[in-house]
């Protein structure tokens, strides 16, 4: 039987099939500069709209998925690399709430696959199969029919506001959109996880991933 899809829009479009594993990858507020995200944007459109002229149908879809991709790392790269934006989650004590709050939403709004903290970002690996509610208390937001965007909504707003209470500050602690990628199979479920573990090591913090404190992947998973 085919996944039910759904699409959910803020800023950019979000494909959300029911029950499906995914990718999550959600940054600080401001910790990358506008104007080179806005360069890498148009540079990722630009190419994407060339392949429209050259392919059709599945084949299109597959050489986006490889721009795409290419982009993807292009944005994480970047992030690791950043040394000027804010970096809050450097700090253990901020990086311990968004750790709590990932594990108290764990099997009450997804199941938590793997994750991994870095200064500016956090990558979140999660299943939501079986979790097709949003909040009872959301009855009219723009997540109520979007579990994955409702669970997320709670997870970013419950964490920035604590983290902005323990750093003394007030207005956005996190970055608005959230990047999400819906994982096809299995293949690409262990790329993945390989790839948010190993973030740490790639960015040349750490030589195993299991020296970095915030890496984290369940028992049935880890390899």
């Amino acid at each position: 039987m085919a996944k039910e899809i759904i699409f959910y829009k803020r800023n950019l479009p979000h494909l959300h099939p029911r029950d499906g594993i995914f990718f999550i990858t959600f940054r600080l507020a401001e910790s990358l500069p506008v104007n080179t995200l806005q360069k890498l944007q148009e540079e990722r459109e630009n190419e994407i709209g060339l392949l429209r002229h050259k392919f059709r149908g599945k084949e299109f879809e597959d050489e986006k998925y490889k721009v795409e991709k290419r982009y993807w790392g292009y944005f994480d790269k970047l992030l690791d690399d950043s040394s000027t934006g804010t970096q809050w989650l450097k700090e253990e004590r901020i990086a311990k709430i968004v750790v709590d709050k990932i594990h108290d939403l764990d099997e009450k709004r997804f199941r938590v696959i793997a994750y991994c903290l870095m200064s500016n970002h956090v990558h979140l690996l999660i299943d939501m199969k079986g979790f097709c509610k949003s909040s009872d208390t959301n009855v009219s937001g723009k997540t109520k029919d979007y579990p994955l965007a409702d669970a997320m909504r709670l997870l970013k707003g419950s964490t920035a506001r604590h983290c902005n209470v323990e750093l003394g500050r007030g207005g956005a602690f996190w970055h608005t959109e959230s990047y999400d990628h819906w994982v096809r199979d299995e293949d690409e479920l262990t790329r993945i996880i390989d790839y948010v573990l190993n973030n740490p090591v790639k960015a040349g913090l750490v030589a195993d991933w299991h020296k970095w404190k915030f890496s984290y992947v369940t028992n049935v998973t880890q390899h």
